[in-house]
């Protein structure tokens, strides 16, 4: 059932607007992931500069994938799709030990693992009832907002010049610049809240001194991504169970943005919706492997704009799509983008995961608060919050498993289902 359909579905200028409102707020964190990977496994610039923009193109149609609903694809809600971090430590080891040629197989061995547990994995929706969902949806947020500050202090918390005065400004007065066009602003305006809070910042950021021109004057104009550019993949039984391992956990984040979005929406999501919402996912990986990018999943950032700007339809999403593929074959106007201070994108991202975490918070409002109910809620966000914060508490445990257990979101939601079924074994019984 598509999404009711408002007023400014005509106006092509104002979803031109919403759809790179949903760009800007999933660029920084999508670029991160092939400029990390790249770097640890010594690309050059040029390979750099082709690496980021293809891996731009493809999280354009992997969000088509997504957004365009049909028998085997397609979630159908307003989600953006984008390289999911979960995923840099094991390529970054992969990558380091066997060869690019072993990751990309790895990535496309995950997207077929994806594909063919897409129908199980719809089916355990009865394992996430609302307090489960609720503490998901929370803890979505709430482990993002120490990125936010990270990137407030200038992305690097080892270099020496973190959180020195002008970032902390440009941070501090984006989010601010936010909150006022939230609070006072009206109609439209009030909708691209997000997207004026960014802009100003980079602008200011301009007159500060803060932005450099010298990658965009060194960037292609055009350029056509190409299959295999980079390695032919190979296979390897231990970095496609690790890569295995990783689409779990960033199987289990999408399952909460995809509750998170029907919430906002105000949809039910049946088992077949869930189902085609995994397998765009993993249709998305194979195309990553192929291409020689990384694996996509839903960005929860995007969640917060959806909420925000009060638009549910999937129209701008289709504008962020478009403009992403744009951007992926034009790298020059691409790299205007990278330009955006990591600090004005902190600031953005402070609003944006608090908006999801109190979303997660609202779920919760709705749930009888009974000694069990609260156990579950206080265990899964606690240990949650707690792996996220201080990930050296498990730093003698086996690299993969670390992998997994520093994930706040994997630690809390598997504490939240497990609890449940413990303590509300009815819960169960009354979904099914």
């Amino acid at each position: 059932m598509d999404l009711k359909v408002d007023k400014s579905d005509n106006s092509f200028f104002k979803n031109l607007l919403l759809g790179l409102q949903h760009l800007l707020a999933m660029y920084s964190g999508d670029i991160l992931v092939p400029i990390l990977i790249g770097a640890a496994i010594g690309f050059t610039p040029k390979q750099m500069t082709y690496l980021i923009s293809v891996d731009i193109f493809m999280c354009g149609v992997a969000t088509l994938l997504q957004i365009k609903r049909t028998p085997l694809t397609g979630i159908g809600l307003p989600v953006v799709l984008g390289s999911a971090v979960e995923y840099v430590t094991p390529l970054q080891n992969i990558g380091h030990h066997f060869g690019i040629a072993y990751m990309y197989g790895a990535i496309i061995a995950a997207g077929v693992f994806i594909l063919l547990i897409s129908k199980l994995f719809a089916n355990l929706q009865t394992f996430f009832p609302p307090v489960v969902t609720g503490s998901l949806i929370t803890l979505i947020g709430f482990t993002l907002i120490p990125v936010a500050f990270q990137n407030i202090g200038g992305g690097d918390a080892t270099a020496k010049n973190f959180g020195n005065g002008p970032d902390l400004i440009l941070g501090f007065l984006t989010a601010l610049i936010i909150v006022v066009f939230t609070i006072w602003g009206r109609g439209f305006i009030k909708q691209i809240a997000v997207l004026i809070g960014i802009v100003a910042g980079y602008v200011i950021a301009f007159f500060m001194g803060q932005i450099g021109f010298a990658s965009v004057s060194s960037a292609h104009w055009f350029q056509i991504p190409m299959p295999f550019y980079f390695a032919t993949p190979k296979f390897e039984w231990s970095s496609i169970v690790i890569m295995l391992l990783a689409a779990l956990t960033c199987m289990i984040e999408s399952t909460g943005v995809y509750y998170a979005l029907a919430e906002v929406t105000k949809r039910d999501l049946s088992k077949n919706d869930m189902q085609r919402g995994y397998a765009s996912e993993g249709f998305a990986a194979i195309l990553g492997g192929i291409f020689n990018t990384f694996p996509y999943s839903t960005f929860s950032q995007n969640v917060a704009i959806v909420q925000m700007s009060g638009i549910k339809k999937n129209r701008p999403v289709y504008f962020s799509a478009f403009l992403l593929i744009i951007l992926g074959l034009i790298p020059k106007v691409g790299a205007i983008a990278t330009l955006i201070p990591n600090s004005v994108l902190g600031g953005a991202m402070l609003i944006m995961f608090g908006m999801v975490g109190a979303q997660g918070v609202k779920m919760l409002s709705s749930v009888e608060m009974n000694n069990n109910n609260l156990l579950i809620m206080a265990v899964a966000i606690g240990l949650g919050l707690g792996v996220t914060v201080q990930p050296g508490l498990l730093h003698f445990l086996p690299s993969t498993l670390q992998t997994i257990l520093n994930n706040g979101l994997v630690v809390g939601s598997f504490s939240a289902i497990i609890l449940n079924i413990i303590l509300n074994p009815g819960s169960l019984k009354k979904a099914k």
